[in-house]
């Protein structure tokens, strides 16, 4: 009933966003780097962060969600919420920017307890650096969720189906982690994606990529706690948007092109380009992450496997095969 509500709350949420936009004059004008062709409303994603916060104070009024997980989910998403939501009214400086990414990714990290006693590779003991290495992996998803929120539907879809997989897989494994936490999320995404796919009537903004992109990793790092093989079918179930922004990424860095720099060679955004549309995109990445990703998080967290990480790059070869196939980051893709 609480998905149906905030599902409910997030989709007329959205049209006040829609109005609210126009009306500001808040729009996305097309350039020579959009994968757009017609101005329309941004920032329509803040009704997600409404919602989903909305339903997280609920969990834990009900006592079904932690309240140091719970509060470290709500806190922190909102922080970057606001910021973005700042951003899409008007530019701030992406080294001020960057800077609040990393004192809310440490913030994270200290309020979850921190991860010096993960191990990885059968043994490896990570001590300190595994904190280091997870304010790291915040701050680069957050940013890369930004960076692929560029086509309709295409970062609703990839973060219902990859909270929708790991439910799943909670399930499956009879878990003590919360799954609810993960269906709420899916239900306040699809409220909004009813606005944005296949026709986009307002876009997410980055006040909603960089929340998401955050609340997923934030996710996956509380599953870490629990043990090493559902953190890596999380990064599976991930691999679509990791591949396409890291590989991209370091092309364009490795070719002299400045880590903003704002472009489109992305192989989501190459291939909208050669399909002439963006809609057969966003299902591709709905069937990749549903028909080759989640079966393989699946063998991940059912099998007694010594290197669970060997999965993920068994998961990610073919992504990065299209990667280099499409020609992602290069100047004339």
């Amino acid at each position: 009933m609480i998905s149906l509500i905030l599902f409910m709350l997030a989709y007329f949420l959205t049209k006040l966003m829609r109005n609210y936009a126009i009306k500001k004059n808040i729009i996305d004008n097309p350039n020579d780097r959009s994968s757009h062709s017609i101005p329309t409303p941004r920032g329509g994603g803040v009704a997600v962060v409404i919602s989903y916060i909305s339903g997280l104070f609920f969990l834990i009024y009900s006592q079904q969600l932690d309240l140091q997980v719970g509060l470290a989910l709500i806190i922190a998403g909102f922080i970057i919420a606001l910021l973005g939501f700042l951003d899409d009214h008007g530019h701030i400086n992406s080294m001020l920017r960057l800077a609040v990414h990393f004192l809310v990714a440490i913030g994270v990290v200290i309020s979850l307890g921190g991860f010096s006693e993960v191990t990885a590779f059968n043994g490896l003991q990570l001590g300190f650096i595994a904190n280091i290495i997870a304010v790291l992996f915040l701050v680069w998803l957050l940013n890369l969720y930004n960076f692929m929120d560029g086509i309709n539907g295409i970062a609703s879809v990839e973060a219902i189906t990859t909270t929708v997989s790991m439910a799943i897989l909670y399930a499956v494994l009879n878990t003590s982690l919360n799954s609810d936490i993960l269906w709420l999320l899916a239900a306040c995404i699809f409220g909004f994606l009813l606005w944005n796919f296949p026709k986009a009537k307002i876009f997410m903004g980055d006040a909603c990529s960089g929340f998401l992109g955050l609340t997923l990793g934030i996710l996956a790092l509380i599953a870490l706690k629990e043990n090493l093989g559902l953190f890596c079918a999380w990064i599976i179930c991930l691999g679509v948007f990791v591949v396409d922004a890291t590989y991209t990424l370091i092309k364009r860095v490795l070719s002299g092109y400045k880590m903003y720099d704002a472009h489109r060679s992305h192989s989501y955004q190459i291939l909208s380009r050669k399909w002439g549309s963006h809609t057969p995109v966003t299902l591709a990445v709905a069937a990749i992450n549903l028909l080759w990703l989640l079966p393989l998080a699946y063998y991940t967290v059912t099998q007694p496997l010594a290197y669970p990480e060997f999965m993920v790059l068994v998961a990610y070869l073919p992504l990065i095969l299209i990667a280099l196939k499409l020609k992602a980051g290069h100047p004339d893709a």
